[in-house]
């Protein structure tokens, strides 16, 4: 897998036109006309492989090659051709390499699942490992090492001792390769032939560069596996990093090819030179590796020198001025992938030092026929570079880019001017430039300008005249996307004193919250026109009884336990209410940054890698506890665990897919929306979605029309708190209970595609008691208990704090499934319940008797 192919490797290759090969699997096909289609035909290629066998006649080779392309070609697109493998084994008694090459390839595939049949390949295998010809020598080994079976590693240690040996370079690259397999296959049998010392002998004095390159990559593998059981191999990974081994591969280095070379710069990258005198002629040997026409090569000793001069300030920034020039052409010589990799480290640098970049910010102008991950990348780049000098021509360019018919750029160049305003640079200028966006009557340009100016009156207060004036235009019909919106209503509150019809516009959107999906929308919404009744009372009075009705009686736990914070403050006191929500603020200096600098360090350490690439470290991408802690059977390893569109939510639940911070379970929600108030600390008002009448004697009165299930009342503030009140309704009856089969069966695979099939009925996080976190020992005893209530796992993971289980049931007597998701963590006593339902109108019901269950597992 490390050497480079041989060119007549690669003719062969090219000539049996084999792209890919799969494991072999049973699959269904439509038959082809030049593709066997089945067990006859395979049969046919039996009996015609076994007529060639031991055949010598003229053109029998080339009457085997058409039979083992044929053979391959059923392999690739899945059908199980193992039964010839006897046949294939035979017929590879020849000096053809073509057909030798054909046939390793056909055993190294079916090997490793029939170790069987894989003992019938040990003696030709051996035979050709001492063939003349060195290619088929080489190409024996590799196939005899690649087979995998733990029952025939006695095989591999002679003919890997000999080719460590042979006089040929290639066989004693495969070999040094070999080794690492054979480690991996049984790191004892590789210990104890001694191969790893062979090895270090060879990397020492072999004249092969690429011997070396490939017993380098094999030491520091297996010795770094081996460090944390033995003090020895410890100590010989140390001496990976000597000064004699270092300056040893150095001199050899252009020696070596690009991927080794790579590999050799990585090595020495770890290395600590002793003064700077070691570090400047460490730089000077590789300087012209920065002219390398190989991306990686170029990527690799940039690194080495960063690493290096970390501790000079002045070499380093030199350093950074000295790659600018060969980062800049790999950016504009490659193909776009290329771009985006080099693009990637390149601003990374920028951001850690952006008035290097600064002069050289048109490089970073996007082209028309670049991909959108190209162009975004480069946005986030002249955002960083932007200062006083170039500002002006890059906010230009950027308005360019606004009005381009791809939305998804335009919305990124607004966002990109924004950020440049936000970093106090010509701040005049680029103000009157978002106030012109309004001005261009597109819905995504609207709604991205607006977001962005509410971001800059929250830091630029003292613009609030000018932009209020323009965005007081804008009819809140026009705007639809939740985050425009928002900003929108929050503009409408903060300003509403300079804003003439704000009391009226945010009376029209009460008088639609049961329209109004997103839960970030109504929480402004409160929050707004409680800012407008402080500054403006007589024209927010009845807007204000109408929102903080809807909002306590509304099924979002946020917006409910908002609305009643509001309320209880203004039942208390009016002006101490004021200055909680709306007390005198001050101008925002600093957003935060979504990265801190420790991260941002990390991924520097991690240059040329894919840490880079993903802007994160890869210990949260790659290390178990990072991955997820929840680990599936291979049945359902496929499940989709991700957050569900909120698209396929059921309406009726308007609970979110993504709502984390429930307080109450859907129960107590639907109990705080009125039919039974079971002698709560209070009684909240109803809601029907219109406007409630004002009452002249109050302040703020929540008169409200009467529901079946609400007393017909009018509340003043001081009554809301339910004070006194007449006893409520009689609660309606309870729904008949949900009996389920205590015999319920499903297929992993039928879980999977419900999964995926059906929207998301409820989903919620509750609290739990911390003392039934202590009866869950481990993920068993919950799924026992649970098995116990006919409700079934189907899979479980995951460690300490997080658990995560899967989990099914089935109705007694209907064919209706519930799925649930389950995720228990026990360091902040959360449990998140998503549930699907082929029967959506029982889902709550089945909701209740699963946390019925838990309760008594102790948890809820």
């Amino acid at each position: 897998m490390f050497q480079s192919i041989p060119h007549a490797d690669a003719i062969l290759l090219k000539r049996i036109k084999i792209q890919s090969m799969a494991p072999p699997a049973q699959t269904h096909r439509s038959p082809s006309p030049s593709q066997p289609s089945g067990k006859g035909e395979v049969s046919d290629l039996k009996m015609q492989l076994r007529q060639l066998a031991g055949s010598r006649a003229p053109g029998t080779d080339d009457a085997k090659r058409e039979l083992f392309k044929k053979v391959i070609s059923c392999m690739t697109i899945g059908i199980d051709v193992s039964s010839v493998f006897s046949e294939m084994v035979m017929c590879s008694a020849t000096s053809d390499i073509v057909l030798k090459k054909m046939c390793y390839l056909y055993v190294g595939n079916y090997a490793k699942h029939n170790p069987d049949l894989a003992l019938l390949t040990i003696n030709f295998l051996q035979r050709d490992c001492k063939d003349e010809d060195p290619m088929i020598r080489g190409l024996a080994l590799r196939s005899l090492c690649s087979l995998r079976v733990t029952n025939l590693v006695e095989y591999l240690v002679g003919p890997l001792g000999s080719g460590l040996k042979d006089s040929n370079g290639y066989v004693r690259t495969v070999a040094s390769i070999g080794v690492l397999k054979l480690y991996h296959i049984s790191a004892s049998t590789c210990m104890d032939a001694d191969f790893p010392a062979t090895l270090k002998h060879l990397m020492l004095n072999d004249r092969d560069a690429q011997v070396v390159a490939n017993c380098l990559c094999a030491l520091q593998e297996i010795w770094g596996l081996e460090a944390t059981k033995s003090e020895e191999a410890a100590t010989e990974r140390e001496t990976l990093l000597s000064k004699p081994l270092i300056y040893y591969l150095l001199n050899r280095f252009k020696e070596f090819s690009e991927w080794a070379q790579c590999a050799v710069l990585e090595l020495v990258s770890k290395y600590v030179p002793s003064d700077s005198d070691e570090i400047f002629d460490m730089m000077n040997l590789l300087e012209d590796r920065l002219q390398h026409a190989n991306g990686a090569v170029v990527l690799a000793t940039i690194k080495l020198f960063l690493q290096l001069t970390l501790s000079m300030a002045d070499i380093h920034q030199q350093v950074y001025e000295r790659i600018k020039a060969p980062l800049l052409t790999l950016v504009s010589s490659g193909g776009p992938e290329q771009s985006y990799a080099v693009l990637s480290h390149l601003h990374l640098l920028v951001m850690r030092a952006p008035y290097i970049f600064s002069a050289d910010y048109k490089h970073f102008y996007c082209q028309y026929n670049e991909p959108f991950y190209v162009k975004k990348l480069k946005l986030e780049m002249l955002t960083a570079v932007a200062n006083e000098s170039n500002t002006y021509e890059i906010v230009t360019e950027l308005c360019e880019y606004a009005a381009n018919v791809d939305i998804p750029m335009a919305r990124e160049s607004i966002r990109a001017v924004g950020k440049i305003a936000l970093q106090q640079y010509d701040v005049n200028a680029i103000v009157d430039r978002l106030l012109q966006f309004l001005e261009m009557e597109k819905d995504h340009v609207t709604a991205e300008t607006l977001v962005l100016v509410k971001d800059l009156l929250r830091k630029y207060p003292q613009w609030s005249h000018d932009c209020i004036a323009v965005v007081g235009n804008i009819s809140s019909k026009n705007v639809q996307e939740p985050k425009a919106k928002a900003a929108l209503i929050w503009m409408l509150g903060e300003y509403a004193q300079d804003m003439q019809d704000a009391p009226y516009v945010l009376e029209s959107l009460i008088e639609n919250w049961e329209e109004e999906n997103s839960a970030e929308v109504r929480l402004h919404l409160l929050t707004a026109v409680v800012k407008c009744f402080f500054r403006r009372p007589p024209e927010t009075q009845k807007a204000l009884g109408a929102a903080l009705a809807a909002g306590i009686n509304d099924f979002h736990q946020d917006v409910h336990d908002r609305a009643l914070l509001y309320y209880r403050l203004l039942q208390y006191n009016v002006f101490i209410a004021e200055r909680v929500v709306n007390p005198p603020k001050q101008a925002v200096s600093v957003f935060a940054d979504t990265q801190s600098s420790e991260i941002k360090d990390r991924i520097f350490d991690e240059f040329n890698s894919l840490s880079v690439v993903y802007q994160k470290p890869s210990y949260m991408f790659t290390d178990k506890e990072h991955r997820g802690p929840f680990a599936f059977s291979e049945e359902i390893g496929n499940l989709s665990i991700g957050a569900e569109s909120t698209d396929n939510v059921v309406p009726a639940q308007r609970i979110e897919a993504n709502d984390k911070d429930l307080l109450l379970s859907t129960s107590d929600k639907e109990e705080s929306k009125g039919s039974s108030h079971n002698d709560s600390a209070y009684n909240a008002p109803g809601y029907d979605g219109s406007l409630a009448a004002s009452s002249q004697a109050d302040l703020v009165s929540l008169d409200y029309k009467p529901t079946p299930n609400v007393p017909s009342a009018t509340f003043a503030i001081d009554d809301l708190l339910g004070l006194g009140l007449p006893a409520t309704a009689t609660p309606p009856p309870s729904p008949p209970v949900l009996k389920l089969n205590t015999k319920a069966a499903l297929e992993p695979n039928a879980f999977q595609q419900k999964w995926r099939q059906l929207p998301i009925s409820i989903s919620q996080e509750t609290s739990i008691n911390p003392q039934g976190v202590a009866a869950m020992t481990s993920p068993q005893t919950l799924i026992r208990h649970m098995q116990g209530h006919s409700i079934h796992c189907i899979a479980s993971g995951g460690q300490a704090p997080n658990f995560k289980f899967f989990l099914y049931a089935q109705k007694a007597e209907e064919p209706a499934t519930y799925l649930v998701e389950c995720i228990v963590n026990s360091s902040s006593c959360k449990v998140q319940l998503k549930i699907k339902a082929d029967d959506q109108s029982t889902s709550q019901a089945f909701s209740e008797l699963f946390q019925s269950a838990l309760s008594k597992f102790g948890f809820l």
